[in-house]
């Protein structure tokens, strides 16, 4: 499947004739009054058609995906290069300066495979490194910290990729992504409202000024922002891979940042420093983690496998909600039973998930059908179990077939609500459902001086305290993987790749991901319905966050709570189609919408 030679590049369509507007390298311009301003590239929701597809929440980076599709690439080389562009676009969501996990369908082998990208702590930190005389930290004090920074896993996952499935060098893959960087991006309604709610605290950072406030002000909409610092550390990249961030002098200018970080002088924030040495940096490494997978009404669906809390989370959900048919019930206990099942779910993943190298975590017995039996029967079809809901016992003593909750637990700490989340499919049967993330809207809130990319505060993931009776499985640690909720799933019907999806949004991940799943395959609704409907996120809190659309009455008479949310998500995904084409879908209206492409919206052979 993979040659792994490097093809050359040409200029593009999009970008050309820019080079005319002239802009200050680093700066934020407004065209002139009498110009008019760039427009920004148009976003589509939905595509269908031949070739190969990319969805992704920015219009530059599907064109990038597509535009490697297009010139022989495949869904590997299509993946890294869009996550590059994300980095450029996206930059209080994704980026180098964290990490991801990514899902592979290997066309040829028919294998899934995949990668954890995950950030991990320093060898330094301890199990209260985010307490201070026994009390947990301010939350908001952790996360614009250097103590929130996790090692970064994005250059080595794309580098890991690349090498065993890719076709393209990195330097290619990155080349859209460094024309972007050089030339600049639009900047549209949502990116201006994610500037303006940590304009706070970027205004601290003078390297995180310089780079999103330009001249102290927000960028306006329509204008262009270009980041050059970020195009030279991508040729850096280009010339000699991940060791490029890990080793040498962006090593050294993220640990100096980390270590100190680098407020303005006239600011009061306290921002704690970090653990991280060039010993954490260097020593980093992808790990390859076997898949999880259940079957569900005849599908295979494989998702990603502890730290994620994803794959085992919506896999015993889905194992419950198979133990009744849903498509003979009302859409009202459909819904019911998936509220239920979530929250059930998780109050076993608070319970048992975490970094599998520092806890023994039973993903076989999490993913059991029997363990499902007993979970599931606890559902009634008339009301609601009280909140929260205990966990159970994974144990393989499922002897009493529904035995009675025991004591409930803590919830788990809270979870950033950004991340970004790709899809892609080519010609030859190979999908990639790539989730990356730097935790909050602008994770830490830090740019590297002079490499123009933020760090994570993916580190705030952990529990800051036991939340769990003495028993919980993330706590920090040293070198370990915080527990995470990125969900990015493939679904198999017949052994060959059906649909593909994943969704950014912190723990309502995991809701997203098994909401749309339902919609899909029990409610009947196709996959645009699917992703497009109003969603509701059930966590085992006191009450469940809803958004606006999400039909209550019936379920509050049920006995569940809700509480309102603008929006849950932001979920793409790429489905093939009866006829043969591959539909790309994204959302329509969530975070400002989303961009969905195929290589060819004709079939070939009418084309010619």
């Amino acid at each position: 499947m993979s040659d792994h030679r490097d093809r050359s590049c040409s200029s593009t369509r999009i970008w050309s004739g820019l080079l005319a507007l002239g802009l200050a390298a680093g700066l934020l311009t407004a065209a002139p009054a009498a110009e008019a301003r760039p427009r920004a590239p148009e976003k589509v929701p939905v595509a269908e058609g031949y070739g190969g597809a990319v969805a992704t929440v920015d219009p530059d980076a599907t064109a990038a995906g597509i535009e490697m599709l297009r010139r022989g690439g495949n869904a590997v080389d299509a993946a890294v290069a869009a996550a590059a562009t994300l980095g450029v676009t996206e930059p209080y969501s994704a980026g180098i300066g964290g990490g991801g996990f990514f899902v592979f369908h290997d066309g040829r082998t028919g294998e899934v495979h995949t990668l954890d990208g995950r950030e991990t702590a320093p060898a330094a930190m301890q199990a209260d490194s985010f307490t201070e005389d026994g009390a947990p930290i301010p939350f908001a004090e952790a996360v614009t910290s250097g103590l929130s920074v996790g090692v970064p896993g994005t250059p080595a996952t794309w580098e890991t990729a690349l090498e065993r499935w890719g076709t393209v060098s990195m330097n290619r893959a990155l080349s859209r992504a460094t024309t972007v960087a050089r030339r600049g991006f639009v900047v549209d309604e949502t990116f201006r409202q994610q500037t303006a709610d940590n304009a706070e605290r970027f205004a601290d950072f003078p390297a995180t000024a310089e780079l999103f406030l330009p001249d102290g002000e927000l960028p306006e909409v329509g204008t262009r922002l270009r980041n050059p610092d970020l195009a030279d550390t991508y040729r850096l990249m280009a010339r000699e891979g991940a060791d490029a961030i890990t080793t040498g002098e962006v090593a050294e200018d993220v640990v100096a940042t980390v270590q100190d970080p680098p407020l303005a002088e006239d600011s009061d924030r306290v921002a704690r420093p970090g653990l991280m040495t060039l010993q954490d940096l260097a020593g980093y490494e992808v790990v390859d983690r076997e898949p999880t997978v259940v079957g569900y009404r005849g599908l295979e669906v494989y998702g990603m496998a502890p730290p994620s809390s994803g794959g085992t989370t919506v896999g015993q959900a889905l194992n419950m909600l198979e133990q009744v048919e849903l498509g003979e019930l009302d859409e009202t206990q459909v819904l019911h039973r998936y509220l239920e099942a979530s929250g059930i779910a998780f109050a076993d993943r608070n319970r048992w998930v975490g970094d599998p190298e520092a806890v023994d975590v039973p993903v076989e017995e999490l993913l059991s059908d029997e363990f499902a039996a007993e979970r599931a029967c606890l559902i009634s079809p008339d009301s609601t179990l009280p909140r929260p809901i205990a966990p159970g016992s994974p144990d393989g003593d499922y002897a009493d077939a529904c035995p009675e909750p025991g004591e409930a637990l803590g919830p788990a700490g809270p979870e950033g609500p950004s991340t970004t989340h790709l899809t892609t499919a080519d010609r030859w049967g190979n999908v990639v459902s790539y989730t990356l993330t730097i935790e909050q809207t602008g994770g830490s809130g830090i740019v590297v001086p002079g490499r123009g990319f933020l760090l994570n505060n993916e580190l705030t993931d952990f529990s800051f305290t036991d939340t769990q009776g003495g028993d919980d499985p993330n706590l920090p640690g040293p070198g370990k993987r915080p527990r995470s909720s990125m969900s990015p799933t493939i679904v198999l019907r017949d052994g060959e790749p059906w649909l593909a999806l994943g969704s950014p949004g912190g723990a309502t991940i995991i809701t997203t991901v098994l909401q749309t799943l339902v919609n899909r395959v029990d409610l009947g609704m196709s996959l645009p319905e699917a992703v497009a409907a109003p969603r509701a996120s059930e966590r085992n809190g006191t009450s469940t966050q809803a958004e606006p659309g999400f039909e209550t009455a019936e379920l509050v008479a049920l006995g569940h709570a809700f509480s309102a949310t603008p929006e849950i998500g932001a979920a793409t995904g790429v489905e093939l189609l009866p006829d043969g084409r591959l539909q790309a879908v994204a959302e329509p209206e969530r975070r400002g919408g989303g961009s969905a492409m195929v290589v060819d919206p004709a079939e070939p052979e009418r084309r010619r």
